[in-house]
């Protein structure tokens, strides 16, 4: 009994060095495994688990003013942009104010309680209520003029900082008003029609008032309220004036029939600050493409929201060009001869 007690605990201890033996050999071959894996592979998966997650979900706000062609085509611009940049990954959550800066805000209070990724607001209302309702959710604007006027940052450098970045609709004021002097040469007052409650027509008009006093007119600003009052104050404007020049205006751009019916009649041509009234009521303008000026603004977007771009040094961008176009309709109707280098408004 006890040799076979003996034998057995041998063989035991056999089998027992025989398996530490194994376990050895494999970890002995595991660093030669690693090895064999190229240094670039290595790189590869750090950098992969350091880049955001693949199936990343972004919901996206979208406050627009009101709907006019203007800034439905920016609004377009940017959704297609970012789509194209996140595919899937993003959404939109799409509003639009119908002209209320109030529902601006309420729009946004809603973006906040959502708690959505990033904003767009499109027009200078929707910017402002943006900068109001949120301090830390990224706000990029759209159809905003002047960054330093409609945020009233005094000094304004071309960043905003924060959290709010955006691009610019501002077409090249003095060209506006040689616009006026090419087409209208012999006119001696020209109108400044403009709602009085979007600071950025405040600002055009005070400029364009400069350029056009320096090459010989007299000018007069006739303010609105809003639409309740756009036909009477046209209308006063008309009496007094051989020319108007109506800015790049949001209650003006979705109110042009209005424009159109007191202005026509009385054969007095319009100058305007963007095609989209231009269409609706003008005889011309300089204008930029709304839809190129949204897809920057999605580009600028997805670089925010894949942490490739910080928005708080992002500065405004701009158009990168600017057309002269003509309503070849609304021109031959008053008898206006348009010279070359003018594309008609299809």
């Amino acid at each position: 009994m006890k040799k076979l007690l003996a034998m057995l605990l041998v063989l035991s201890m056999a089998i027992s060095v025989t398996a530490c033996g194994g376990k050895s050999e494999e970890k002995a071959e595991a660093p030669s495994e690693a090895l064999e894996e190229t240094p670039g592979e290595e790189v590869e998966e750090e950098a992969e688990a350091e880049a955001p997650a693949e199936g990343a979900e972004y919901v996206v706000g979208i406050c627009q003013l009101v709907q006019h062609d203007a800034l439905d085509a920016a609004t377009q611009g940017f959704m297609d942009a970012l789509k194209e940049e996140l595919g899937d990954q993003v959404t939109f959550d799409e509003q639009n104010a119908s002209g209320d800066p109030a529902t601006c805000s309420t729009i946004i209070n809603q973006f906040v309680s959502d708690d959505v990724d990033l904003i767009l607001a499109n027009a200078t209302p929707a910017l402002q209520a943006a900068q109001a309702g949120t301090g830390t959710i990224p706000i990029l604007g759209t159809s905003v003029t002047e960054y330093g006027v409609a945020l009233n940052i005094s000094d304004f450098d071309g960043t905003v900082g924060g959290n709010i970045s955006g691009t610019s609709d501002l077409a090249p004021l003095d060209q506006q008003a040689q616009i006026v002097k090419e087409l209208f040469p012999d006119a001696k007052n020209v109108g400044l029609v403009y709602c009085s409650a979007e600071a950025n027509s405040q600002y055009q008009v005070d400029t364009v008032q400069g350029y056009l006093e320096e090459l010989g007119y007299t000018c007069k600003q006739y303010s609105f309220a809003d639409s309740n009052d756009l036909s009477s104050v046209t209308q006063t404007a008309v009496d007094e004036s051989d020319v108007l020049y109506i800015p790049t205006d949001n209650t003006a751009a979705n109110n042009t029939e209005v424009i159109r019916n007191v202005c026509e009649p009385a054969k007095i041509p319009v100058v305007v600050g963007e095609e989209g009234i231009c269409a609706g009521c003008g005889v011309a303008t300089l204008s930029i493409s709304y839809y190129d000026l949204g897809v920057a603004t999605g580009k600028m977007a997805a670089k925010i929201l894949t942490g490739e771009s910080d928005i708080s040094t992002m500065p405004i961008e701009y158009a990168p060009q600017f057309t002269k176009k003509y309503n070849a309709e609304l021109c031959e109707s008053l008898g206006v001869t348009i010279p070359d280098g003018y594309e008609a408004i299809q």
